[in-house]
């Protein structure tokens, strides 16, 4: 789903500069050498489904924007990675497989996106040089019924430097479609709208500039955080499977996962895979098991969820750095944590502008202590709870 902006506020890129600028930044990718590298490969697979769901709905630039970001980071970043050489073999083959699948499918949407781009910029033209046309003929009549007051007066009591002339409504409607990526609602368009409707102020000593239409300057806009979806039988069964651990004071984990559909990310099905737990961490053992069932299943994983069997929902400095290789893989990726013993419930992310890149950079391991100030997480504000919708639950413990 595109967002789009009005064109005072977003900026109006050229065909071609619209397409660099998308390029540009889903090339913006980075490793980090301490997630696994064979995260970045199952977050590849998930990124490479994500795009095709994208094409798939007709929604070409999100789609365009994981394709590039996927050959990025494969073409590219990972290699770099000081583990690179320990990426098994099969995986690095089943990478290659879709890297020859995907660079045609890529030069094919440049192709298409283009065409699309020129199309509404030559339209964007058109409209521009109709409301500067439209402005011109009204400005004369205006000028026009002035005078013709200024004669039924018999003096020129009403010189035209001393017009205030009423501005355009918006532009009648000009839109120009936001180059915006997948992950990325429509940002909050009240304040600019605001600013452009307010009428302006006049200096009556001068005479009004002439109202003209121009190109500000390009800008690319930062994505928002795709709606989480999730369903409100996740927490009371994960509860459920998880109560002879909480009652024993061990902490139970499990991975989120679903699927991408009209840019909303669905949780569908809660995953328990064998683990070991304490009274206040949890580690999850034999991941292929949940990998070999996600592939199955054509999942994407879109966050964790565990337990404080006797402390308040919060993410701890271990749930700190736990979290984070998911929400580097994915901005919207969320964490989960039910207190029962103070019937909590906390949905948190790490802080975009801060605590993810404090964490990321954080080598310390086990519990210690973090700075509180600026906040290093926060209450994940793009969820929301379905009580309607299904949910499957696997249990490999």
């Amino acid at each position: 789903m595109q967002a789009k902006r009005h064109v005072e506020s977003l900026g109006v890129l050229e065909p071609k500069d619209r397409m660099r600028a998308l390029i540009n930044f889903s090339s913006a990718v980075e490793v980090d050498p301490s997630v696994p590298p064979r995260r970045y490969y199952r977050s590849g697979l998930e990124m490479v489904r994500m795009a095709n769901v994208y094409l798939d709905e007709g929604s070409l630039e999100n789609a365009l924007v994981l394709y590039l970001k996927f050959m990025t980071l494969f073409l590219e970043k990972i290699r770099h990675h000081p583990d690179y050489a320990n990426v098994p073999p099969s995986e690095k083959q089943q990478n290659q497989f879709y890297l020859r699948e995907i660079l045609p499918k890529a030069e094919n949407l440049k192709t298409r996106l283009l065409e699309q781009f020129t199309k509404e910029y030559n339209q964007y033209l058109i409209d521009v040089k109709r409301h500067q046309a439209e402005d011109k003929r009204r400005r004369e009549l205006e000028k026009e019924r002035q005078k013709k007051r200024s004669v039924e007066v018999g003096t020129d009591v009403w010189p035209t430097s001393d017009i205030a002339i009423q501005p355009l409504d918006d532009l009648g409607g000009i839109y120009y479609p936001d180059p915006n990526v997948p992950s990325a609602p429509p940002a909050d368009d009240e304040g600019s709208s605001k600013s452009i409707s307010t009428t302006p102020s006049i200096d009556r000593a001068t005479k009004p500039a002439t109202n003209s239409v121009t190109i500000p300057t390009p800008t690319l806009t930062k994505p928002g955080l795709r709606t989480v979806v999730i369903p409100s039988k996740v927490m009371t069964h994960f509860l459920t499977l998880s109560h002879k651990s909480t009652m024993n004071n061990i902490e139970t984990c499990g991975i989120l996962a679903g699927k991408l559909e009209r840019n909303n990310l669905i949780i569908t099905h809660v995953i328990l895979p064998k683990q070991n737990g304490t009274s206040d961490s949890c580690t999850t053992m034999n991941e292929e098991e949940i990998f070999e069932y996600q592939d199955q299943h054509n999942l994407i994983t879109i966050g964790w969820i565990h337990t404080h069997p006797t402390q308040t929902a919060f993410l701890s400095s271990v749930d700190l750095h736990t979290h984070c290789p998911y929400q580097l893989l994915m901005p919207e990726a969320i964490a989960i944590v039910c207190a029962p013993k103070y019937e909590e419930t906390g949905f948190f992310i790490l802080t975009p502008n801060y605590g993810l890149s404090y964490i990321s950079n954080c080598k310390k391991s086990g519990f210690h202590p973090h700075p509180t100030e600026p906040p290093l997480f926060m209450n994940a504000e793009h969820v929301k709870v379905d009580g309607n919708a299904a949910l499957e639950v696997l249990d490999l413990r």
